[in-house]
């Protein structure tokens, strides 16, 4: 383990004692600062109701601009301009390497045969494919279908019913694995090199949380990579002889229906689109069911003002067919909304006919209606056809049969990377490439420079927090004042102020990822400093303790309760690091008074308070006088090389790792002032001393 020691002084010894000795975790009644009033019906939702108005005004001017789209000048110009922010985003796209496709198996079926394919989307990174083609002449019109979150990827019956539907009606259709499904898999059952046929660790959603962690600090996304599988996919079919490239649709239903959107946004040579049970406002979606996995939360989207209306208007005049579901959890009001605005968009460009929406009354899925709408969609668009195509009974493939892989998944072939792999590799790459930049800065530079990406004010430019006394607890020799700390941006600090009868010392600043109150027992932290003499103020930072968000849009066992806080804060171009970073900031800067010591105050962090703490001594070091991090991780790569990553969402800072490490922080802190003890790895195990 690599950390910087101050030199032993009693105050030290004391924390490290106290903290190595068994304590109580003590949260009664009396150390509770917020009133019932912030907990309706026991849920937690301050940080959901805090981020909420802020998406609204910024998903506001985004309406104003739009209202301003009256030429076609002015469309092209909003296009060009999105498009690259949406690139930007998603740290964007590799060179294209050789595709290496093979086909590995045929199958027939009444009206149509299919080949089973594998091919590199990138070097060693394999994708399985199924190729549905029509009993017709050649050439054929392309329709490429991503899976949405099915757990058999291709092989599920409604998107083979799609395909099924589409290639007996002259389409040639190209239905892939995404990365967590089918024969995809990311994290293997135990055993898989065992197995004949192995199967992975977790459902596509909670997989598609768990590889989105990394990619974030990477200045990626999932959905990079997935996108990039969309991209070469299309390459594959438009390459084919007996695939017409002029003429190349996209469908895809649920996380289908996502990549869609993205893919016709993004891939100019996708002539005819309909996304399935997705589109809606983001608006409408973050406030119920909430956001989605990984790949569905692009960095900064509504900051510069992209919705999900943008995927079809960046592609304007492009025919776009929005398919939705009355039915639905996502939100078909919003669908309406979308529709409106894109209807009125393509009007103005003069073709409103290539623009349309089916409403199906039934729920989520692509059921019946709404897959022969994308088939009539395709036909119209790609075959200069229009008919009323409908759906007879017909058998679908099982699972074994359309299976391209020997043992069922792409990571037990050899020469096989997983995307955790690919992660490391570009985490390798960047840490190369910012050692000269960061060297060559000065010292200001960097501090400027981690603001910037963590999103950190100057302490100059944060008020100081506004404290409302709530009540007070007294003990033996000392009283605890129950406090509300309103930070500058308004959201409510709970704290709890340690003060000792006798003179008070030095002022420790304690902020503890389990809530305030952990280490407020008999034989905790908190007691033996003030024992000492030692006053403290121990904070609930944004998210953390009573203010930590109850649980409700995904499984919080790996990536936290806050997780869909933190992508609606990370569609806005924040970061949980950056907003508790300035919570730390005023709050030392509140108990570093004018007349108070001007050396500043002790710092100690525990836990998921850690990496936030580290920020601030880092941009702001001249308010601490000691930083002691502990039970965290003392540097991101050890996220990158983790894959079963847990806690640590919330930690993550977009593209952090293209400029600096944690260590970087801790050095820019002062070596001389800031200890890390008791690392952990990121899936959470105490590391041993190294």
């Amino acid at each position: 383990m690599s950390s910087s020691r101050v030199p032993g002084t009693a105050y030290l010894l004391l924390v490290f004692l106290a903290w190595i000795l068994p304590h109580e975790i003590m949260f009664g009644a009396e150390l509770r600062v917020l009133p019932a009033s912030e907990r309706p019906n026991g849920e937690v939702r301050m940080l959901r109701d805090h981020l909420r108005p802020l998406v609204h005004a910024t998903l506001d001017q985004r309406l104003e601009a739009y209202e301003e789209l009256k030429t076609s000048e002015q469309i092209r110009v909003y296009q060009q301009r999105l498009r690259a922010e949406f690139v930007r985003s998603l740290g964007g796209f590799p060179e294209r390497t050789p595709l290496r496709p093979r086909i590995v198996g045929r199958l027939e079926g009444d009206g149509f045969r299919a080949e089973k394919l594998i091919y590199e989307s990138r070097p060693g990174f394999h994708v399985t494919a199924a190729l549905y083609l029509p009993e017709t002449e050649p050439p054929y019109p392309g329709v490429l279908l991503p899976c949405g979150h099915s757990e058999n990827g291709k092989a599920a019956e409604l998107y083979q019913r799609a395909a099924i539907l589409m290639a007996r009606n002259g389409l040639a259709v190209l239905c892939y694995d995404p990365i967590g499904q089918g024969e995809r898999k990311q994290i293997l059952q135990e055993g898989a090199m065992r197995s004949e046929t192995a199967k992975g660790r977790f459902r596509p959603t909670v997989e598609h949380n768990l590889a989105g962690v990394a990619p974030i600090l990477l200045g990626q996304n999932l959905a990079t990579y997935r996108i990039w599988d969309g991209i070469r996919s299309i390459d594959y079919l438009a390459g084919r002889d007996d695939v017409d490239e002029s003429r190349i649709g996209c469908t895809g239903n649920s996380g289908g229906g996502l990549m869609t959107a993205y893919l016709m946004a993004l891939d100019p040579r996708i002539v005819a689109a309909a996304s399935s049970c997705f589109i809606t406002t983001t608006r409408r979606k973050n406030d119920d069911p909430g956001p989605g996995d990984a790949e569905q939360n692009i960095f900064a989207q509504t900051a510069y003002g992209m919705d999900h209306a943008d995927y079809i208007l960046m592609r304007a005049p492009k025919p776009t067919l929005i398919l939705s579901a009355t039915r639905d959890f996502v939100p078909i009001a919003g669908a309406w909304e979308t529709f409106r605005q894109a209807k009125r968009l393509y009007t103005r460009l003069g073709v409103p006919e290539r623009v349309d929406l089916v409403e199906a009354d039934e729920k989520h899925g692509f059921s019946l209606h709404l897959r022969t709408g994308a088939c009539r969609w395709m036909r119209r668009w790609l075959l200069n056809q229009v008919d009323e195509v409908t759906e007879s009974d017909f058998d679908v493939f099982s699972d074994r049969q359309l299976q391209c892989t020997p043992r069922g998944q792409v990571l037990l072939l050899e020469g096989a990377r997983s995307v955790f792999q690919l992660y490391r590799a570009e985490e390798a790459k960047l840490r190369r490439d910012r050692e000269r930049p960061w060297r060559q800065m000065n010292e200001e530079g960097r501090r400027a420079r981690v603001r910037k990406t963590a999103g950190i004010r100057p302490v100059s430019e944060i008020p100081p927090p506004a404290v409302q006394e709530v009540g007070k607890v007294q003990r033996t020799g000392y009283r605890i004042d129950r406090l509300i700390l309103k930070s500058g941006a308004g959201f409510p600090l709970p704290a709890l102020r340690f003060v000792p009868e006798n003179s008070p010392g030095e002022w420790t600043l304690l902020l503890d990822g389990r809530g305030k109150q952990t280490e407020a027992g008999s034989g905790g932290v908190i007691e033996s400093l003030v024992r000492g003499g030692h006053p403290v103020l121990a904070v609930d930072l944004t998210g953390l303790g009573e203010t930590e968000s109850t649980a409700w849009r995904y499984d919080p066992e790996y990536i936290g309760n806050n997780s869909a806080e933190y992508f609606i804060a990370y569609m806005l171009g924040r970061s949980l690091v950056g907003m508790r970073a300035e919570d730390v900031l005023a709050c030392a800067r509140y108990l570093s008074a004018p007349g108070e010591d001007a050396k500043g105050v002790n710092l100690v962090a525990v836990g998921r308070a850690g990496v936030a703490a580290l920020h601030a001594a880092a941009v702001e070091p001249q308010l601490f006088r000691r930083v002691e991090i502990r039970d965290s991780i003392d540097s991101w790569r050890r996220v990158v090389e983790t894959d079963l990553t847990v806690d640590q969402l919330e930690n993550t800072v977009h593209g952090a790792l293209r400029w600096y490490d944690l260590e970087d922080l801790a050095r820019l802190a002062g070596p001389d002032r800031v200890v890390i003890e008791r690392v952990r790895a990121a899936s959470g195990a105490l590391l041993e001393s190294e």
